[in-house]
């Protein structure tokens, strides 16, 4: 009955437009557990001391305040805002954690309707938001779902080069002679997948990649340690005949390899799609572009490769995957570059401008599917202070704040390109973003940030009108 109760709630809600599933993503250290954060805190303190002008309900009295309330979905974790919010209030202060699986946190905005029934119904309403955070890793699986276990492995062959190569070599080395054609060894796969999945981590903590595949390697959840995620391809398929592999049953190596691809595709990926993905209203992708221009072209062509992946779950065409399978019903999509503060305030514009041109055939996709995009560039939670410093008798735009050590910095970290670096620019790029600690903040005042109430704006402001 509790459960019926709950559905036909979500029903009503949604017939009244009350209820927003917002999903909030980004490939790793993009700052999701920092935005949510922000967020939350910028709606609890609308009705005591807001810092959103750019927020047309809060600036216009409509939005009267916001409280956390308790979570529909109980099978899914609680966002940690709690404890993000006491690291940010130590001394000094600290990011929060990063979170490594699903979370979801609710709120409850109370607001003056301005239009529609809602208007003539009643004085005030309650629009339910759920948050739900997410690892945009999860996203690179989606094209899984349309090759065969050979099929991935020859792609993944074809990406060992440059620095996957390099890094790969352990993994190469271990596996050398493994035979797909011999009875299936477990516990040889299990050892084999240990250290494949480590090559999976280099790739992101020491080579700055961000293109990895299976995505639930790296953030396993609550898989970590499970047999679906214990396989590897299978890259050195061009020394047997693909009669001899096809020909491979379930008892062989190659079979057990095949068998537990399979069932991630199955139980994994559409898994997530089904259960949350699909459910969806409100999408934001946040974009760590510093970061990959201060490790090189590699690093930064490989994250336009993932967010190409990524976007592949924007693709709501009739004939898409994404349509057969899951029919997705999200209606705006938010690109954010984020760590705006990482930069001196005239460089935003060209932050911007690079988002643009990383996410541009996506962009043109979802217009011709119906889905709203834009792009921004914030600061969920201000690091730094703009300035100025005296450079040869010239005041230079600078940044005040200290490093994550502790260190006081004043610098100018280089020029953002307005467009995608071409060679000339990793030739002569001076580029030097530095990862500040948050500001000192008061426990009664809303967190510092840069731009945080134009995203609400886009993601909220015509539900609260």
């Amino acid at each position: 009955m509790n459960r019926i109760g709950n559905e036909l709630n979500k029903l009503v809600n949604r017939s009244l437009d009350r209820h927003v599933r917002l999903a909030v993503t980004g490939l790793s250290r993009a700052g999701k557990t920092a935005f949510i954060t922000s967020l939350v805190n910028q709606l609890l303190h609308v009705s005591t001391n807001p810092r959103l002008p750019l927020f047309s309900a809060v600036r216009e009295g409509h939005l009267l305040g916001a409280k956390r309330v308790p979570q529909v979905d109980m099978h899914v974790p609680k966002f940690g805002y709690d404890e993000g919010m006491s690291a940010l209030l130590e001394s000094p202060p600290m990011w929060p954690d990063p979170t490594r699986d699903v979370s979801q946190t609710r709120l409850a905005l109370r607001y003056k309707p301005q239009k529609g029934p809602m208007k003539l119904l009643q004085d005030t309403a309650t629009l339910y938001l759920d948050i739900v955070d997410y690892p945009g890793e999860w996203l690179l699986d989606l094209p899984l779902l349309e090759m065969d276990y050979l099929s991935w492995s020859q792609q993944q062959a074809k990406l060992l080069k440059g620095k996957r190569s390099e890094l790969a070599q352990s993994w190469l080395e271990v596996a050398e002679g493994f035979d797909p054609l011999a009875p299936a060894d477990e516990a040889l796969i299990e050892r084999l997948s240990a250290v494949f999945t480590e090559y999976l981590y280099k790739c992101k903590a020491e080579g700055g990649l961000h293109w990895v595949q299976p995505g639930r390697f790296v953030l396993p959840g609550e898989l970590a340690g499970a047999p679906v995620l214990q396989f590897f391809p299978f890259v050195w398929a061009d020394k047997y005949s693909e009669v001899q592999l096809q020909q491979a049953d379930e008892h062989s190596n190659f079979g057990m390899l095949k068998s537990r691809y399979k069932y991630y595709q199955q139980h994994v990926v559409k898994a997530f799609y089904r259960e949350h993905f699909s459910k969806f209203d409100r999408q934001i992708i946040l974009v760590d572009c510093l970061q990959p221009l201060n490790a090189g072209p590699e690093s930064f062509n490989d994250m336009r490769q993932a967010l190409d992946q990524l976007m592949q779950s924007f693709k709501y065409g009739r004939s898409s995957l994404l349509r057969r399978l899951f029919s997705p019903r999200i209606d705006k999509v938010l690109f954010a570059a984020t760590k705006a503060d990482h930069v001196t305030p005239e460089q935003h514009p060209n932050l911007v401008s690079l988002l643009q041109q990383i996410v541009n055939d996506a962009w043109q996709t979802a217009s011709f599917e119906g889905i709203k995009m834009d792009c921004v560039s914030l600061s969920s939670i201000q690091a730094t202070e703009p300035g100025f410093v005296s450079h040869q008798g010239q005041q230079v735009p600078a940044l005040r704040g200290h490093t994550l050590s502790g260190q006081a910095q004043m610098l100018f970290p280089g020029e953002v390109p307005r467009r995608l670096p071409n060679d000339a620019y990793w030739q002569q790029y001076g580029f030097d973003f530095v990862n500040f600690r948050p500001l000192d903040i008061q426990s009664d005042e809303p967190l510092p940030h840069i731009r945080m109430d134009k995203a609400l704006e886009y993601l909220l402001g015509d539900k609260l009108r």
